[in-house]
């Protein structure tokens, strides 16, 4: 038994690896840069948490997902392994105290966010560490021909630079071949080394159906079916539609999207993976990190705008190996629904400088200055101001990241925090409050000081364990206790953010080369084309196709699809039609019959209408008054 076998045994409890776990592990631990494809579900995790294991030193692993990152630090720990993670929202002690340990605290994990690692603090600390290797997850991050391009990964070349020698892994589940030489080159590899995995889900069945009643189709197919399930609708407005629709027709079902504060989103998770409710009817930021192996069903009612995005969300569904299915909705209005998407992704350069101009006079920055000031960005109240729409608003403030005027930031999350507004005597004088109440008021008071004075940062699952109370209690509580003026509590969120990276420039002097915008609208359209032609394919098994896509060449039909399917039933309805003709000469080879005879044959009535339907034309038989005779017999 090997070193890894032993970690992988006493920590995650397996005997044996999976796929090419195994093969990625030995090439990182052996100094090399190396890239491994592995589907959703494949195991990503273990492949570095292993190795590190391994080695002397910390991995320092990257990833721009902070719920992923809380998470696998809460599961290290368990485990008695040393994690933490450093991501936006913390203050600056708790960062500060996060990176001395790394340094002096024999920590085997330090995840951190892309956008961290330009810090000035980060890099000091960084240099005192003892670094085995670099983990990139989401690693077509770097690329610009990936479909989530995120220009704060290229901030890992410079890292790089501070930690020579250090091998890299990098990691993704959605890649084509043009993003897998992207990541190698962007990445610095020392030599090409690919390390891939099947993507193929053999489990899985891909569905695409033709529907002109989405949501009642929706219906029929959870009534046919058992188990956990996604939905993903593309805006919010319709994840509560379809919520109460499901309600009203008697499942259990919660809505999630990004506009929830972060602590009822928590609660809305953990409901649905402890199977509190059986659906989740999300837009696309839910998924990324979750790990809940017997989803039974994922359903797309909005077709999502590119291959890798489909692939990733659909692969949600069997990861415990078991049967299931992935299904898209589909009518005809569907395509030029997602061609308007091109123009709402990459608006009009002039439209763009718009833009630029109006968030500096919203934050009143003349030419010439703002450079390196954040923002908070408060996209309803711009939006209202200066009458915008959300969509293709937030594509503009994108591609103004690329092209370095500015750095726009969704993920920015703030801790809870709250601040009595009663006094510690005034508090105990209250009367007839709830035991769960006063359990959580006192938690507070035991653990964190300065309550009266100002806000105090808080965590409500730490709360949850400390009370015996579930973290939808806590939250609820909390909540009353503002609506009841005892407390100010303001519940995490993720804020967005604005750094001007320039100073300000006229309109006129923005420049959006062939690289930020044309090139990139040209890739997002044959994006776009390749979903629909997935979509509409009638012949070509669909497993066949996404592979393809990911440039799997030695490739098979999956006989599961709806494809597959319809062309097995065509195929057996042939050779039944091809039968019912045979007995059909045979019946009237020597005398005439009735027609009505014919359907008594053993077949169903359709199939004989078929064969003597193809009888006639072949002119092996004559119909007159309804008898059926040989041809010139």
């Amino acid at each position: 038994m090997t070193v890894f076998h032993q970690i992988l045994k006493q920590y995650w409890g397996y005997e044996d690896f999976r796929g090419v776990q195994l093969d990625i592990i030995k090439s990182i631990s052996e100094g090399r840069d190396t890239l491994g494809l592995m589907p959703t579900g494949g195991g990503k995790s273990i492949t570095f948490q292993v190795t590190s294991m391994a080695m002397e030193g910390i991995c320092i692993v990257i990833t721009p997902l902070i719920a992923l990152m809380k998470d696998q630090v809460y599961h290290l720990r368990q485990k008695n392994i040393k994690a933490t993670a450093v991501y936006s929202g913390m203050s600056h002690d708790q960062i500060l105290m996060a990176l001395e340990n790394c340094i002096l605290g024999d920590y085997k994990f330090l995840y951190i966010s892309p956008e961290r690692l330009s810090s000035p603090l980060f890099q000091t600390k960084l240099r005192h560490m003892n670094v085995n290797f670099i983990t990139i997850d989401e690693a077509h991050c770097i690329s610009q021909w990936g479909y989530d391009f995120r220009p704060s990964y290229l901030n890992i070349t410079e890292i790089r630079k501070l930690l020579p020698g250090k091998p890299v892994l990098a990691l993704t589940a959605t890649a084509t071949p043009k993003v897998v030489t992207d990541i190698q080159h962007k990445l610095q590899f020392a030599k090409p080394n690919v390390i891939k995995m099947s993507f193929e889900r053999k489990n899985l069945k891909y569905i695409v159906r033709t529907t002109e009643n989405k949501y009642q189709e929706i219906l029929s197919i959870l009534r046919s079916t058992t188990g956990p399930a996604i939905i993903y609708t593309r805006n919010r407005k319709k994840t509560k539609e379809i919520t109460e629709w499901l309600k009203d027709n008697g499942f259990t079902a919660l809505n999630y999207h990004a506009g929830l504060d972060n602590t009822d989103r928590d609660i809305r998770q953990n409901m649905w993976q402890d199977e509190t409710v059986r659906i989740i009817v999300a837009t696309n930021a839910f998924g990324m990190g979750i790990d809940k192996a017997n989803v039974r069903l994922v359903i797309h009612v909005d077709a999502p705008d590119s291959i890798e995005a489909y692939f990733q969300e659909a692969g949600r569904a069997g990861r415990d190996g078991k049967e299931a299915s992935a299904v898209l909705l589909y009518n005809g209005r569907d395509d030029s629904q997602l061609l308007k998407r091109i123009d709402e992704k990459y608006p009009s350069k002039d439209y763009i400088s718009r833009v630029y101009e109006d968030i500096c006079s919203y934050y009143q920055l003349a030419v010439g200055d703002g450079f390196n000031v954040t923002f908070e960005f408060h996209e309803q109240d711009f939006c209202t101001k200066f009458h915008y729409y959300p969509i293709p608003l937030i594509s503009t403030l994108q591609i103004l990241s690329k092209a370095g005027y500015i750095t726009y930031r969704e993920e920015e999350e703030s801790t809870s925090r709250i601040m009595f507004l009663l006094q510690k005597n005034e508090l105990f004088l209250l009367r007839n409050m709830p035991p769960d109440n006063e359990k959580v008021i006192e938690s507070i008071l035991r653990k964190y000081g300065g309550v009266f004075s100002d806000y105090i940062y808080i965590d409500e699952k730490d709360i949850a364990a400390r009370t015996n109370l579930s973290q939808n209690t806590v939250y609820n509580i909390l909540k009353a206790l503002g609506q009841q003026h005892i407390a100010h509590y303001i519940p995490r969120k993720n804020t967005p953010y604005i750094t001007f990276k320039t100073r300000r420039v006229d309109t006129h002097e923005i420049v959006l080369t062939p690289e930020i915008y044309e090139e990139r609208k040209l890739e997002y359209r044959e994006r776009i084309n390749a979903m629909i032609n997935y979509i509409t394919n009638t012949h070509i098994c669909r497993s066949r196709i996404l592979l393809n896509y990911f440039g799997e060449e030695d490739i098979h039909d999956c006989r599961q699809c709806d494809i597959c399917h319809t062309r097995h039933q065509d195929k057996d309805l042939h050779k039944r039609i091809e039968q019912a003709a045979t007995a059909i000469i045979n019946m009237v080879s020597h005398q005439p019959h009735p027609l009505q005879d014919i359907y008594n044959l053993p077949f169903e009535s359709h199939v004989i209408a078929e064969a003597v339907q193809w009888l006639l034309n072949e002119d092996e038989i004559d119909c007159t008054d309804s008898l059926i005779k040989l041809k010139d017999s």
